[in-house]
């Protein structure tokens, strides 16, 4: 129970924390009247903060009222620890120094819950990933789960952007410099770095399992 009870309250914190820090951005946004909702949640990292917010929360409460993680909880949480970690590793390797829109010239985005949704979080939902080890034990499969998602996103994204013009990412637009083949081999790297982190999550959760249960 004590298991239980720690967890639950580590999940609750970390996913009320991404879904407060995605209400804080949105009010400082609307303050400033620079709020423009239809771009603002077509970003990978606020779907995805907005995802495991909800996940871990759910988890969370499940866990505090002595209940076992459902199989259909654990991959969604599976899908948003994967997610979430190319959040923060796309953030700080693609994106850290992204040009500033020129609508939104002279606005600072508030530093805290920028922090929250790209490292904070991404890191503190792995621990918990790999340290909650007790309970559900999925099988390897539910590793090709964690594409379906950033498909979904991608496609719609895609559409969107040959539809109006805007891409929330430089590196999805086909006309940006590096051109079609430039967004493809972005999509393909991205696609399978969603798959192999998958594999590698799960892979080190059910080997945790396995040392726990030799013991």
């Amino acid at each position: 129970m004590l298991f239980k009870g720690a967890f639950g309250i580590f999940r609750l914190a970390i996913g009320l924390s991404l879904l407060g820090s995605v209400l804080w951005q949105v009010s400082d946004r609307l303050a400033a009247n620079l709020f423009r909702p239809f771009e603002y949640f077509a970003f990978f990292s606020i779907n995805s903060s907005i995802l495991a917010g909800v996940v871990l929360v759910l988890s969370g409460l499940a866990l505090l009222q002595g209940k076992d993680e459902s199989e259909r909880l654990h991959t969604f949480r599976l899908i948003a620890t994967v997610s979430m970690i190319i959040v923060g590793v796309v953030y700080h390797a693609l994106l850290g120094d992204s040009a500033v829109d020129a609508r939104d010239v002279g606005y600072a985005w508030p530093v805290l819950p920028n922090l929250i949704i790209h490292t904070y979080a991404p890191i503190l939902i792995v621990v918990d990933y790999l340290l909650s080890i007790k309970g559900y034990k999925p099988s390897w499969k539910k590793a090709w789960w964690v594409v379906v998602y950033p498909l979904a996103w991608l496609a719609f994204s895609l559409v969107r952007g040959l539809l109006d013009g805007w891409w929330p990412y430089w590196f999805i637009n086909p006309n940006s410099e590096g051109g079609v083949i430039g967004m493809l081999t972005y999509v393909l790297i991205i696609a399978a770095a969603f798959i192999a982190l998958g594999f590698i999550v799960l892979g080190a959760r059910l080997a945790a399992m396995k040392v726990l249960a030799d013991r």
